[in-house]
């Protein structure tokens, strides 16, 4: 099985996740993780799991405007600076049956804020709509303000998560070969 871990990030927090994702699902698995700009354009039978992330901004998906917001408040350059999860979504080519799920960062404060609007939750619309299998939970990962840093514990919660993630498709991909 060979998984692909596609993220945005803008001060780092979310390609943290990423690669603690990735992390958990290689004792299983082939995992890649790559930067949105670095992703191909086309998925096909050549991955079997698709996992996207993203930061939520202003309750959903970056948009240009808001990655420019980001970059006024940061301290340092952005780690995703050109397009975004949103576009690359639009515009990535399914080519293949492939299961997929979704990830993003959130902040944690004020607490009311966990329970509105998700960059998971639009991702996982969008690759439904493009066709993708999305029978897995999309995960939500907190952070202490926008620039971060991570809530304690978050980096061990990506890794476990992955490796759930990893061997939920493993299960299904052993079901179906053996039917």
């Amino acid at each position: 099985m060979r998984a692909l871990v596609v993220y945005e990030s803008m001060f780092g927090n979310t390609r943290t996740i990423a690669e603690a994702i990735a992390d958990g699902i290689s004792s299983l698995c082939m995992v890649e993780t790559m930067e949105v700009g670095d992703a191909p354009a086309a998925i096909g039978d050549d991955i079997d799991l698709l996992i996207v992330g993203g930061p939520t901004h202003q309750f959903g998906l970056s948009r240009e405007s808001s990655r420019r917001d980001a970059a006024k408040q940061a301290d340092q350059m952005l780690v995703s600076r050109g397009f975004g999860v949103r576009e690359w979504i639009a515009g990535v080519n399914r080519t293949a049956p492939v299961m997929a799920t979704a990830f993003d960062t959130r902040m944690s404060e004020p607490r009311w804020l966990r329970f509105v609007g998700s960059a998971a939750g639009k991702i996982e619309k969008r690759l439904k709509r493009l066709g993708f299998t999305v029978d897995l939970p999309a995960e939500h990962f907190h952070v202490t303000g926008m620039q971060g840093p991570l809530l304690d514990g978050e980096i061990q919660r990506a890794r476990e998560w992955g490796k759930r993630v990893a061997l939920t498709v493993t299960n299904v991909e052993e079901d179906r070969q053996a039917a």
